[in-house]
Parts: structure tokens; sequence; C-alpha cells
């Protein structure tokens, strides 16, 4: 463990979180309107507030309360105390402006430092960092935890995947960190590029996320490239990366001295017992320039309070099934995109590449998924293909009771993704709202 709050006991936790749980709603009353008009509406004040038990009674903030208060509306410390700013690419809108004074990136340095010990990462390592730097936080995050950690940092950022491939066999390379779908495309270009995975390249562990990855996505990571699969969690609006990752027993541990987690009912607010799934909602305890109090993530996941074989006793989540605001109403039928994903990694003879196709088909919604065959199977001829597709058919109807028609392409036909992979393509005139 990087820091023995770690591996704390709970009652210890518990009394540090309140503590920093009163100091920062008092704070937020003070300095930001907003949240003192919204303490005002839900009749709640800081003295109400004594422990963590008393959450439940502040009021939720929203993506779209950052949006409305563009850009720096809801920060807590003057910009001349703010010495980093990150947004968001703000494509359905106006973007959520994240700012961070001198503390927040220490606050972000150790947490990442603690994603990098999962690992055991230190000096020594060799880290490639192909998240994408910039506005958006992912590259910053990873690479200042590298360091932190005394590893060395390679910031190669997103693309150039060949120019990538030779950076990491000619550097030596031990850990990798980018998005599943890129480790997946990397280990197949450096197949058609003629390198041995495992005697060109020195990778032993990596640190993947920013998209959902079914346990299917992450097996198939983890034979590409034969290393250690450490989940990160962790959104801009909270800290950027950091917020959660995996230990070698696969326990997706949150930094919950800095991130107080929830889960709730998506459709009643209310909060939900731990191993119930619902939506994460996370409170910021430690941030001065944006604390951010219950923010609604989005994220379908439930939380587990049991300590951990590796020494951890922080609260762990599951995995992300998927987002509440990205769930795809079909004829009635909820439906997630991690659930066409779990059904196509069980199936041999395809490769991760896939898109969920939307349409109307008079009045009814019709569901297509496009996936690629891998070249063995390609080869096979048009008997075994068609087996595959009644087969796959078959599975989808069994895990997401509805039909759905299975189109599969050729090797390599579906665009790659450089960074987080777009899997769904809506084409109905009127999309079904969530």
């Amino acid at each position: 463990m990087w820091n023995s709050i770690e591996g704390a006991p709970r009652e210890a936790m518990e009394a540090l979180q309140a503590r920093r749980l009163r100091d920062m709603v008092s704070r937020v009353h003070h300095l930001v309107p907003f949240y003192r008009e919204r303490f005002r509406e839900a009749g709640v004040s800081p003295a109400d507030i004594v422990s963590v038990s008393d959450l439940a009674r502040l009021p939720f903030t929203t993506k779209q309360d950052l949006r409305d208060h563009y850009p720096f509306g809801l920060f807590a410390a003057p910009l001349s105390q703010v010495v980093r700013i990150h947004s968001s690419s703000g494509t359905t809108g106006k973007p959520t402006v994240v700012g961070y004074t001198a503390h927040d990136l220490d606050v972000w340095k150790e947490v990442m430092a603690r994603t990098f010990r999962m690992a055991g990462v230190g000096p020594g390592d060799v880290v490639h960092n192909a998240y994408g730097y910039g506005l958006f936080t992912g590259g910053l995050g990873f690479h200042y935890g590298a360091e932190a950690v005394g590893a060395a940092i390679i910031p190669s950022g997103g693309g150039f995947t060949k120019r990538q491939l030779l950076l990491m066999k000619d550097f030596g390379a031990t850990v990798l960190c980018c998005t599943p779908s890129f480790a997946l495309h990397l280990s197949e270009v450096a197949r058609e590029e003629g390198y041995s995975i495992r005697e060109d390249f020195r990778i032993r562990a990596g640190f993947f996320g920013a998209e959902p990855a079914s346990e299917g996505l992450r097996a198939a990571v983890r034979d590409a490239w034969g290393i250690e699969y450490h989940e990160t969690y962790g959104l801009s609006e909270i800290i950027g990366p950091g917020v959660a990752a995996s230990c070698p027993h696969g326990r997706l541990h949150i930094n919950e001295d800095h991130f107080l987690p929830e889960v709730i009912d998506p459709a009643t607010g209310q909060p939900l017992p731990y191993g119930e799934e619902g939506e994460l909602v996370l409170t910021t305890v430690s941030k001065q320039a944006l604390p951010i109090i219950r923010y609604r993530t989005r994220d379908i996941t439930c939380l587990h309070p049991e300590p951990c074989p590796c020494g951890r006793t922080l609260i762990s989540m599951e995995s992300v099934k998927g987002r509440s605001d990205d769930m795809l109403i079909v004829n009635g039928v909820n439906v997630f995109p991690s659930q066409v994903e779990h059904v196509l990694t069980k199936v041999e003879g395809l490769t991760p590449n896939y898109v969920i196709v939307l349409e109307k088909k008079g009045v009814l919604d019709r569901l297509e998924v496009w996936v690629e065959v891998d070249e063995r199977t390609f080869d096979d001829g048009i008997g075994a293909l068609e087996g595959l597709k009644k087969r796959l058919e078959s599975e989808m109807l069994n895990e997401l009771y509805i039909n759905v028609r299975v189109k599969l392409v050729e090797p390599k036909t579906l665009e790659r993704s450089m960074g987080k992979a777009q899997r769904i393509v809506d084409k109905r005139e009127v999309k079904t709202a969530s």
C-alpha cells in the first residue's frame, strides 16, 4: 500500500470522513452561492451535518449544474489560487470545467500513486502512457502518479499506433496505460507488424479505464498481452482518474478518504444498501477549487464494505455495468451495451470489435449487432459463419430477452478507436429517453 489510510480501521476512516465532510459543507455554504441556495431549498444547514450518515440530507449535483454555471460559477476558490484548469469536450453542450488548486493537485497525485502501487509500480518501471493529454484529465493524471512513485514515464498520448509500439519495445515499457479497446488495438497491430508480444515487449501490468469494459473484454486484454489487468475509475468532475483502482485480487477500491461513495435508486434518488445495484453518487471532501456534493455520476454499480485480502479496508465498487443515461430502451426492454459485449466475448471466433445499430422498422425498434469475425473463422466458409450467426442470436435472446439481428463482418472492417470506443449508432427517428 502507498498510504496507511488504505488499511485503516472502519472507525478511523469514518471519523476522518465526518471531519472532512463537515469542513467541506461549511466551506461551500460560505463560498458558493449555488450550494447556499440549494441548502436553503432542501431545508438543511451546515450545522445539521454531523456524520457521514447525514449525507443523504444534502442536495444532489448534476453535470447540468456545472454546465449552467459555466465556466467558474461553482468554484470555491478564487482564480488567483487555481493552478490548473481541465474541461470536457462539450460535444453535447457547454463543457464542464474543473479547477485545481496546488492542494488539489497534491490530492490527485496521491490517489494516482495509490493506483500505481496496486501493481507494485515504482523505481525501475517504465510507464507507457497512451491516454490523451490536454484538457482531458487522463493523460496528466497518470503522468504525475507515475512520477510520484518514482517510475519513468513515456508521455506518448493517443494515436500513432505503430510509433507507440516502437516506443514500447525500444524503451522497455513495463506498464501500459490506455483504454481497454486501444490496448486490444495495439496488440492487433503488433501482430500485423510482426512483433512477438511475449518476446519483444516487457509489459507486465496495465491500467485501463475511461470506458466500460465487460469481464470478457478485460480477459481479452489480459490474454493478448499476458499481463495483470488493473481497472481504473474516475471522472473529471470529481478529480480525474484516481477515484478507484483495482488491486491484484480484482477489487476496485474507492479512495473514500477523499471521495464519499453512495449508491442510489436512479429513479427515486433514495440511497440503497451495500450490495444493491444502482447509480453511483460521489462527494468530494478534500478538494478546494471545485468541491462537489453528491454528484450523480449516472454510472451503474454496487458497493461492498468487506475488507480485502490485499489488506485494504477501503470500500470497493463493482465494475460499472453501464450508464443510466446511456441505457438503451428497445421496444420497452432496458439494454446495456455491456450485456451485448458480455455475450460476444464468450463466443470463440470473434474479435472484440463490434457496433450496436438501432433502427426503426415500422413502429418497432430493431437492434442489430455488427461484429468482426477473426481471420480463421472467416476462412471456414459460409456454413460455419451462418452457424455462428444463429448461435449469437440465440445467446443474445437469452441474455437480453429481445430478438437481436447479428451481422458478421470481415476482419478489420470496423473502425478502430484511438481512445474511448464508439459502440452505438442510433438511427431511430425518435430516440427513446431513459
